[in-house]
């Protein structure tokens, strides 16, 4: 009975693995009083720019296009 219940837990571990999409990363918070950039890429050569995130000092957040996994994140004092 234990064999079966732990096989049983194995599939629907390795089910929930496949099935699940992963989830595109996300960038850290950006500071106050700083100014914050992300940029999304679309794989590891990160040549393809495919969306980005703009934090302005006022607190004014501009973002576009796609987010995945490859990203860029740049902070520097207002």
């Amino acid at each position: 009975m234990k064999r079966r219940v732990t096989i049983g837990a194995l599939a629907v571990a390795a089910l929930i693995a496949v099935v699940v999409p992963a989830v595109p990363a996300q960038a850290r918070a950006c500071r106050i009083d700083h100014f914050c950039t992300t940029a999304w890429y679309s794989d590891s050569s990160y040549t393809n720019h495919i969306g980005g995130m703009y934090e302005e000092c006022d607190g004014s957040v501009y973002t576009w296009g796609q987010r995945t996994g490859y990203v860029v994140f740049r902070e520097s004092p207002c």
